[in-house]
């Protein structure tokens, strides 16, 4: 491990001509090999980015505007199919998520964890913070619509978990803390505040929404095809 190291660091600033172009069709940079910062023999640093936060090399994350016909179509469908077993199903493995995703801890205390640690940590922050389990079945069930009528979807299956995921990173929030610290002045105190965000791209949201594709797999399998027809004839 202590030899490899420097070899890969060695490697990463050593530009590689071979790899000049990135392979996104008319985009101007190198791919990350043929440049002094990073590996990467296919995609520029800027595609790479995009792919971390978005789960697409090229398309960009669906807005609150986008989802909002699609969150109203399937509000409507969960709350008329609250009793269905598939839909039960769904909401009983969305809670196990919860329950095994151990001690909750706060935002600011995630440094240094790998991935999959983080993704079960923002778990136990939806737990913490009551979010409703509906929420979540809610959050994977309006991508799929989405992507379902989207004239030029992204359809690889990472794209769709990054999607739902980021749904679901926003439910689960920060953490927030405040104090008040004697003033050195002598009078008063100075109060202090600090909000962390976890950044919600890479790793942490595949295993986020790998996680949540699971619990809603069955309810999808079941009931995708009429919930489209349902949307279709509302749209």
């Amino acid at each position: 491990m202590s030899n490899r190291k420097p070899t890969v660091s060695d490697r990463a600033k050593r530009p590689n001509h071979m790899f000049s172009y990135c392979r996104i069709v008319g985009c101007p940079h190198p791919a990350r090999a043929g440049t002094e910062k990073g590996l990467d023999q296919r995609y520029c640093r800027h595609h790479a980015d995009h792919f971390g936060r978005h789960g697409s090399y090229t398309k960009r994350s669906y807005s609150a505007a986008d989802l909002m016909p699609h969150r109203k179509t399937v509000r409507r469908w969960l709350k008329r199919h609250q009793d269905d077993p598939w839909v039960h199903n769904a909401l009983v493995r969305i809670r196990s998520l919860y329950d095994s995703a151990g001690r909750f801890e706060e935002a600011f205390r995630l440094r240094g964890m790998p991935a999959k640690e983080r993704a079960r940590k923002a778990w136990a922050r939806l737990r913490q913070g009551g979010v409703a389990l509906e929420k979540l079945l809610e959050a994977w069930l309006v991508i799929e619509l989405a992507i379902a009528f989207d004239p030029q979807p992204e359809l690889k299956p990472e794209f769709k978990r990054v999607q739902a995921a980021k749904l679901v990173h926003r439910l689960a929030s920060g953490s927030h803390k405040r104090w008040e610290t004697p003033s050195l002045l002598g009078s008063g105190a100075i109060r202090t505040e600090m909000h962390v965000y976890p950044h919600s791209r890479g790793r942490v949201l595949r295993h986020i929404g790998a996680d949540l594709e699971e619990a809603c797999g069955l309810v999808v399998m079941e009931h995708l095809p009429a919930l489209k027809v349902d949307h279709g004839a509302k749209s």
